[in-house]
């Protein structure tokens, strides 16, 4: 168990580096992957069944010790980054197939990884959590309510539809995972040493099913959903800073709330896309995957040395 374990944290801590390797792979080698496709859903639920067994109630704790915090990151991420996406889709008259993949991933809860970079930045992991928790757990609500209402525009959406694949491929898996870990607390903790190599694994099988069952659109596409992709998610870090800032958060918080705000559970929006609309609708999703565990991890990296050498700069003064 232990050599599974170092290899899970090594999986984990290089997650970025498998997301590209994989979407190289789905890109140049697609008839690998392209046969998968139907379990995109099934792949998402072992995240999400993880996702429960690390869930306990100090996770939610934070909500009923500071519900205005939890409740600022919560509407500041079904607020900013959907409209963000309406935005980015109407300025720059992206095609319908791709206006949708982009509303679609800004609809989703907060992503896996927000957590991570959180505390790579020192910031408020419990707020974090929190926040991530809270806007999973009302995914199948707000989801498809943003997605019907800003996406509407280009395509009929399936409201309903959206609702029960959510609580398929997101909330039964959670409380499975959550159930399992009630019965069978040993096992569970055990198996938590895995779940960074099970979940990477998931995940990145995911976007190189999307990658190559829409190479010819990302090659006639590629660069402009690139750009809408890096620019939503940002502006999306961005606003969320902001957005905390307004609330006279502290530095700590402001981190949470931005991770929270920027990052997006892509995994769920190429599930939504490839089951609901045209394949070319889940490459947003896919290639935000990519990107915003580079960004995350970059912008964590930026605000952890940034502490460190006010930290050093203080001790300097204090000497």
């Amino acid at each position: 168990m232990n050599a599974v374990a170092k290899v899970s944290r090594f999986v984990g801590g290089t997650f970025s580096l498998w997301v590209i390797l994989f979407a190289c792979l789905g890109f140049f080698l697609p008839e690998v992957f392209i046969h998968l496709k139907g379990y995109i859903s099934l792949f998402l639920g072992i995240v999400m069944f993880g996702m429960g067994l690390t869930l306990s109630s100090a996770d939610f704790r934070e909500v009923f010790r500071r519900p205005a915090e939890v409740l600022i990151g919560v509407v500041g991420h079904y607020i900013i980054m959907p409209l963000l996406a309406y935005v980015l889709a109407r300025v720059l008259n992206l095609p319908p197939d791709i206006a949708v993949g982009v509303i679609l991933v800004g609809c989703c809860p907060s992503g896996t990884a927000s957590n991570v970079m959180t505390l790579l930045s020192k910031g408020d992991v419990a707020l974090g959590v929190s926040i991530a928790s809270v806007s999973t757990l009302i995914a199948p609500l707000a989801t498809p309510a943003l997605i019907s209402m800003l996406a509407g525009r280009w395509m009929p959406v399936d409201g309903g539809a959206l609702i029960k694949d959510i609580l398929m491929v997101v909330i039964l898996p959670i409380i499975l995972g959550v159930i399992v870990k009630t019965l069978f607390k040993k096992q569970a903790e055990a198996s938590v040493q895995a779940l960074p190599l099970v979940s990477t694994l998931a995940i990145v099988v995911i976007v190189a099913i999307v990658v190559g069952g829409s190479k010819s659109k990302i090659i006639e596409s590629g660069l402009l959903i690139f750009a809408v992709v890096i620019l939503h998610n940002v502006l999306g870090y961005l606003l969320g800073y902001l957005f905390a800032k307004l609330f006279r958060m502290n530095l700590s918080k402001r981190k949470a709330v931005l991770f929270e705000t920027g990052m997006q559970n892509s995994g769920l929006g190429a599930a939504l896309a490839s089951a609901h609309f045209n394949p070319i609708a889940a490459v947003p999703s896919a290639i935000f995957s990519v990107w915003h565990n580079i960004s995350g991890s970059l912008l964590a990296t930026w605000f952890a040395r940034r502490a460190e050498r006010e930290a050093a700069s203080d001790a300097s003064r204090s000497a």
